[in-house]
This record gives structure tokens, sequence and C-alpha cells, in this order.
């Protein structure tokens, strides 16, 4: 079994290894539901899936910060991202699990929770259309990186880079702290 760290160099390659361009192009994105719309994620920045794990709650933090979870002897936040993002939930008792999908943001892992996860997808980069101001309806566009339109619905695109802006949620949890 191959060490995944292990650094191959480009002459350990046969020409015959390489993808085609059409599957150069291709975007891998794992999709999820936040109520009824469908997002995306790169999967090359999922770590892992993980459906139904118990999370400690963490006195005075936002909202949207479900709490913690011990990942393998990790430590790893989890952030309920419909909260994160806004947007309105569906009634009390209408879900019956939820999914946490860990995710390498940067230099940190951080578990997101989700209403489903779905599958992966392969999408052309060349389908990846910028954000528009009326793509998401109540999602506010920063968060935003892209949209397509697959076979049967559109999918939103996250840029999760942006959702996690450390900076944003230490203001966040202090202003929680001031209001007691």
């Amino acid at each position: 079994m191959t060490d995944l760290n292990e650094t191959l160099a480009m002459s350990d390659f046969d020409e015959g290894a390489f993808e085609s361009q059409e599957e150069q192009d291709l975007v891998q994105m794992v999709g999820f539901y936040l109520g009824d719309v469908l997002y995306g994620v790169d999967i090359l920045m999922v770590q892992e899936i993980i459906k139904e794990i118990s999370v400690t709650a963490i006195p005075d933090t936002p909202d949207f910060i479900d709490g913690v979870i011990n990942l393998r002897g990790r430590i790893i936040p989890v952030i309920n991202l419909s909260n994160r993002l806004g947007l309105p939930r569906p009634g009390a008792g209408v879900l019956e699990e939820s999914w946490t999908l860990i995710l390498n943001i940067g230099e940190r892992v951080t578990g997101f929770t989700v209403d489903h996860v779905t599958r992966v997808m392969k999408i052309p980069a060349s389908a990846i259309e910028p954000p528009s101001d009326t793509a998401s309806g109540a999602l506010d566009m920063q968060y935003v990186s892209g949209a397509c339109q697959l076979d049967t619905q559109s999918m939103v695109i996250l840029d999760f880079n942006r959702i996690l802006v450390v900076d944003d949620l230490k203001r966040l949890a202090e202003q929680k702290r001031q209001q007691g």
C-alpha cells in the first residue's frame, strides 16, 4: 500500500497515464442540500463525510456554531451551515438526520452540518458560471463562487474560504458575549 504523503516525480508516470483533455476540464463536486436547494463544494476540500455524529455544545458561541467533535483525537469545530449563511430552516422535527462535511479550508479543518449529502458529481469547468445577484435567493452572494445547471436542477457552489473567515467568527463570538 502506497503512503498518501509519498511524493512522485513526473518521471514516475508513463505518457499513457495522463488524463484526456476532457477529463482534465472536469471539476468534481460533492453535492449537498440545505433545505430544498442543492449546493456544492470542490471535492479537494472534503476530508470526509460523517452521518449523525455527537456534537458537544460550547457556551457563549454564535448561534451558527453547533459545537465541537472529537475526530480521531483532533478537536474539530462544527458550524451549522444554514445558520452561518442566514438561510431559513425547515420546521422543527422535519429533519430526522444531519450530515457533517469535514473540510480542509486553508490550514484549518472544520465541520459543517448540512441537511443531506447527495453524491460526487463531475462537472465541466466551462459549465460553472460566475454568481449572479439573483441566483440563490436569500443567500448572501459573498459566499457563492459560482453556479451550474445539472440535468434536473441548479447547483450553487459555495466559497468556503469566505464562509470561514476567522476574524468574522471571532467578532461574532465577542458580540454574543457582550450581549450576555
